[in-house]
């Protein structure tokens, strides 16, 4: 897009009005990104603002091309900015040991209760909190394979851990996601 190009050179000219309008641009759709992968604001924020600092830095890097977006590349750069927040962290159950959250699925809606009309019954918000109660592996693989449209082989490369693995994650991701929609609906249709 010709806008973005202009933006691109006027950042790279340190037009400080440059900056501003991008991050006005694209703070919200970047942080929303960052709340996938985090889970809570405050690392979202953080997430944003060093994401943020990586694309100025680079912008010189970006060349506008028939498949790629001056936006895509700039989500690119926080979806692995998210990523390597989520590595150096260091948690101990990083991908979670699958019996500690046996207890959190159990009990899940069986398969005469389809849970078809989700979108008429859950909200945007209401899915995204969802999304961010996930345990950080599940929802590290969810965002990835869901969002991101990466391939289990490519998330596996991405987070180093097998292909295997990263099925089971999302597996155990829907499930646990199941669980607390069918919990939702079963509220609504009480009240």
């Amino acid at each position: 897009m010709k806008g973005d190009e202009i933006v691109a050179r006027e950042i790279r000219r340190n037009r400080k009005e440059a900056l501003e309008a991008l991050y006005d641009r694209y703070a919200p759709a970047l942080l929303s990104i960052c709340m996938r992968y985090c889970g809570n604001l405050q690392d979202a924020e953080d997430v944003l603002h060093d994401g943020f600092i990586k694309i100025i830095k680079s912008i010189g890097t970006f060349k506008p091309t028939s498949s790629g977006t001056f936006e895509g590349w700039m989500k690119r750069i926080m979806i692995n900015t998210a990523l390597n927040f989520l590595r150096d962290r260091n948690r101990e159950n990083r991908f979670l040991a699958f019996e500690t959250i046996q207890e959190r699925i159990a009990g899940e809606p069986d398969e005469e209760n389809p849970l078809d009309d989700v979108q008429d019954q859950v909200s945007k918000e209401m899915m995204m909190k969802m999304i961010c109660e996930l345990p950080p592996g599940y929802r590290t693989v969810f965002n990835l394979y869901v969002f991101e449209e990466f391939t289990h082989k490519e998330i596996a490369a991405e987070l180093q851990l097998s292909e295997n693995t990263s099925k089971s994650q999302l597996s155990k991701a829907r499930t646990f996601l199941r669980k607390k929609i069918y919990e939702v609906m079963s509220k609504q249709k009480v009240l």
